[in-house]
């Protein structure tokens, strides 16, 4: 896990493992402290305010967008569709956690380190998926990746559910373009995807208030911002009908406070 995107998955990982602890928590993901546990990666308490309070606001952002996501992928499943693609998966564990309907197919894309590091514990800790399950090395800048998804065993004439969880944001705008362009031409009809919006703009005041964290500004930097105030034009132009749920009223909805800088929200949409 040394890579800098990887890192970040270990950081999600904590918010988690902390979220499922909770005795109202709003996921459980027991898998996550085995992760925490494994890596050999501290995380220090902030060392001032304005530290503590970007990271109660990012560990928010991470326990709301993965809710939601779950839910997603549930409701797209149920409503038909039969195979699952997690673009950047992380070290989210949802093939073993999530209570998937029967003959559903799922993949896995991500980093070599991250997926190693991934099935490296789970495989110690003897967990077994509850769909089938699929992992595919992928550096999703480079251009093979649809054509190895396809000799995996994924079907493009299948309705698919996608989620492209927290890798946007750190793309450029063509490059977000790109990877969203070929999903477009790798679903069928009735597809469907998901993924975080928030804006991260070179001229974003959100941005700039996070770089000036020194606790934040490695991750910080990395953020590239997408396709950002483009994304739902951009959406709609490309044959996918799109909605944007706020991040405060999911909140709500669970029964948890809105932070003040969440920063935006979700986006789902059906491939026409």
């Amino acid at each position: 896990m040394r890579s800098k995107v990887a890192r970040t998955s270990i950081e999600a990982t904590f918010v988690r493992a902390e979220e499922s602890s909770r005795p109202d928590r709003l996921f459980d993901d027991p898998f996550a402290p085995l992760f925490v546990a494994a890596a050999e990666q501290d995380r220090t308490e902030a060392e001032d305010e304005a530290a503590a309070t970007w990271k109660k606001i990012l560990a928010f952002n991470v326990v709301i967008r993965t809710r939601f996501f779950d839910e997603y992928l549930l409701a797209a499943t149920e409503a038909g569709c039969r195979q699952v693609v997690l673009v950047g998966a992380g070290l989210d564990t949802r093939a073993f956690r999530l209570d998937w309907p029967s003959g559903i197919r799922l993949f896995e894309l991500d980093l070599g380190d991250t997926l190693g590091f991934k099935n490296e514990i789970l495989e110690k800790a003897g967990a077994q998926p509850r769909c089938a399950r699929t992992t595919l090395v992928t550096d999703l800048r480079e251009d093979g990746w649809p054509t190895r998804l396809t000799e995996a065993g994924y079907d493009t004439a299948l309705p698919t559910a996608w989620l492209v969880e927290g890798v946007l944001g750190y793309l450029t705008s063509e490059e977000a373009a790109r990877l969203l362009g070929t999903i477009g031409e790798l679903s069928a009809a009735s597809s469907r995807i998901s993924f975080e919006h928030a804006n991260l703009s070179s001229g974003s005041a959100f941005l700039a208030e996070a770089k000036a964290v020194p606790a934040l500004a490695e991750i910080a930097a990395m953020a590239k911002g997408g396709l950002g105030e483009k994304t739902l034009p951009w959406l709609g132009d490309n044959g996918w009908d799109a909605v944007l749920h706020d991040r405060a009223d999911l909140a709500v909805s669970y029964g948890r406070q809105a932070m003040g800088r969440s920063n935006g929200g979700l986006i789902t949409a059906v491939r026409r």
